[in-house]
């Protein structure tokens, strides 16, 4: 538990660096609030201004842990966001926004330093949901 949020903090930091994020904002918060609340909201209850023009209900996210009997997916919040992983065949709902991530740095870092600022934005992004659970 303390490693992974030791790698969490410091991938957060090089992020939070290499994107010349002011040291007062929260990194998880603003990656949430970029790429997340248009969908899911910012309260993460699943009512952004988005969800109504989806075909699909929007998940809220608060109760991930609720449904989990009270223990947060850590694990399985961070695959389904990155969506890299796995085999999607026909698609998800979800948009694979570990691609996105890594298109964005790839100029900036390179292969291996595009992989540490995707990690450090999704390690990030997952560590704040897991501190709106109700």
């Amino acid at each position: 538990m303390k490693t992974r949020k030791l790698l969490a903090l410091s991938a957060a930091l090089l992020a939070a660096m290499t994107l010349g994020a002011s040291a007062q904002d929260d990194p998880g918060r603003t990656e949430y609030m970029t790429a997340c609340a248009v969908c899911h909201g910012e309260t993460a209850m699943g009512n952004g201004p988005f969800a109504a023009l989806l075909n699909i209900e929007v998940p809220g996210l608060t109760g991930l842990a609720a449904a989990n009997d009270g223990e947060f997916p850590f694990l399985d919040t961070l695959m389904v966001i990155d969506g890299r992983t796995g085999v999607r065949g026909h698609g998800g709902p979800m948009p694979v926004w570990g691609d996105r991530y890594e298109k964005s740095a790839l100029d900036d870092a390179g292969i291996y330093g595009a992989e540490l600022i995707v990690r450090g934005r999704l390690l990030s992004l997952v560590e704040y949901l897991e501190s709106v659970q109700q």
